[in-house]
């Protein structure tokens, strides 16, 4: 597997107000909502510095984002935070992780915003993807 940079770092958050007050309220950061949902509780930037992409991610939204349903399902421990890896083949880097024993959280699909990933998790629960994302690749 070729990994090309980190496309996203995400806290998974199950106070995402709290934490978003730290991030911005204390330490400044320029989070935002997507555009696309300004009254969305997710908040990101991707102009800070050394991160293609840092947000504050709310279980809620995580839990939609992999399973369809707002609530983290009890068989798989709940994340604290996601971490994105950019690569050249999605699927290819899938099926790698697959061979070496992890299980897809879902299959490589193609989100709203264009990235392609794939999601699993480590062994001690830490969400992970392999990704394409167009936005931040072909600059």
């Amino acid at each position: 597997m070729d990994v090309r940079f980190i496309a996203g770092f995400a806290v998974i958050s199950t106070t995402p107000s709290q934490d978003t007050e730290l991030f911005v309220g204390t330490m400044g950061l320029p989070l935002r909502p997507p555009s696309s949902v300004p009254d969305a509780e997710y908040r990101y930037t991707e102009s800070l510095e050394g991160a293609k992409h840092f947000g504050v991610w709310p279980l809620s939204e995580a839990a939609h984002a992999c399973f369809g349903t707002q609530d983290w399902p009890s068989t798989h421990a709940v994340p604290q935070s996601s971490i994105e890896f950019e690569v050249d083949d999605v699927e290819a880097a899938a099926a790698e992780l697959q061979q070496e024993g992890y299980h897809l959280v879902h299959p490589v699909r193609t989100e709203p915003w264009g990235q392609v990933i794939a999601r699993f998790q480590s062994r001690d629960g830490l969400l992970l993807g392999v990704c394409y994302t167009p936005h931040l690749t072909d600059v």
